[in-house]
């Protein structure tokens, strides 16, 4: 069924070059191309602090990138448990010795960056469950005693990273966790029992929310209750993203960014700014490249031969669009405000990082699409 591990091995630097998915490459190369030229239309069209540094993110990563591809599948299916266990143990980390900003305990400082670990646990859990997966037989799939470890895995760091407080981050983790357990082929029941005990526990649950994100949910249901005060974000993006029409107002012609009714353009609500500068085909244009990202990731899916791959393939290409999902949805007022970033084009060094990271590995089953894993 495989070749054997000998021929695998013996790839040349040319060889993996070429057995690589140029169309993936050149989606992420465009994206990132594109969001240097968002970003510096943040800074007032000037080569200032953020521009500066998110063109040096996106060149490192994207370096990373390639260097994560060459790295044998086989290399991340053996180190999935220990990736799981770092990223868990940083946020660990944020717990005790985190830093501090707009009220959240989010970040480790490593001088040389602020690493959010919570963005590095979105692909640890990831790999991690598709290595459980591909280590049971289908037949033990849904057997009690093999759903403890999972639930553990995945309930342990969204509980962090809630404490934190960070509620949109931990739900993107745990949309990734239960992605892979239902490719795994877990039973409906146990999904909507889970389902039942997360309904019954929501009226506790919300005691236990800070009073902003109690705000954000009434302001997702009626942005004008408080125009001035907790809706000014959603209603403020509604108006530059239709502000720019089919073609949008221009590059660096944004009246919403410039005149600074935009806050957060350069993170969260980076697409808005887009979108009022390049309108509704420049909108349509960016969706169109996140989806060939999504389908080359599936289509690499498909081809790998271990199931391990196949899980994480699908699992993050599920992942990928919940996460292009939730920020676009959330700035279009169709979503309550979470502080979702928007893949790539996003300013942040630990998701970009992540982002990359998960690509990068997504490339590795790819170009060893033959070789088992263990």
């Amino acid at each position: 069924m495989f070749q054997p591990r000998s021929i695998q091995s013996s790839f040349s630097f040319k060889d993996k070059i070429m057995m690589m998915d140029f169309t993936l490459i050149l989606s992420i190369l465009i994206l990132g191309i594109l969001s240097m030229f968002a970003m510096y239309s943040t800074d007032g069209g000037k080569f200032d602090y953020h521009t500066k540094s998110h063109i040096v993110r996106f060149c490192v990563f994207f370096l990373m990138f390639f260097v994560v591809s060459f790295f044998q599948i086989r290399f991340w299916y053996q180190t999935s448990t220990i990736l799981y266990i770092s990223f868990f143990l940083l946020l660990l980390g944020v717990k005790y010795f985190g830093l501090t900003s707009s009220g959240s305990q989010r970040w480790l400082n490593f001088y040389f960056m602020n690493l959010q670990p919570s963005e590095l646990m979105k692909i640890g859990l990831i790999l991690f469950l598709a290595k459980y997966y591909h280590r049971i037989s289908t037949q033990d799939v849904n057997r009690i005693k093999f759903l403890f470890l999972p639930i553990a895995a995945l309930v342990a760091p969204v509980l962090l990273v809630i404490a934190q407080p960070d509620l949109g981050t931990s739900i993107l983790i745990a949309i990734g966790g239960i992605t892979v357990s239902w490719l795994a082929g877990v039973r409906v029941k146990f999904f909507a029992y889970a389902g039942i005990l997360f309904l019954s526990l929501t009226p506790i649950a919300i005691s236990f929310l800070k009073p902003y994100q109690k705000s954000r949910i009434l302001t997702f249901l009626n942005p004008d209750r408080d125009p001035l005060g907790a809706g000014y974000q959603i209603i403020q993006s509604k108006i530059a993203i239709g502000s720019g029409g089919l073609f949008g107002k221009g590059f660096l012609n944004g009246s919403q960014s410039y005149l600074d009714y935009l806050p957060e353009k350069h993170t969260d609500f980076i697409f808005t700014l887009f979108s009022e500068e390049f309108g509704f085909i420049g909108s349509i244009f960016i969706l169109l490249l996140y989806s060939l990202i999504i389908h080359r990731l599936v289509a690499i899916g498909n081809v790998t031969r271990s199931s391990f791959g196949k899980l994480y393939c699908f699992s993050f290409a599920t992942a990928f669009f919940v996460y292009v999902s939730v920020n676009m949805g959330m700035v279009l007022g169709l979503l309550p405000i979470v502080g979702a970033p928007l893949p790539i084009m996003s300013y942040g060094g630990s998701s970009m990082m992540a982002i990359m990271l998960g690509l990068g590995i997504a490339m590795s089953c790819k170009i060893y699409k033959d070789t088992p894993v263990n």
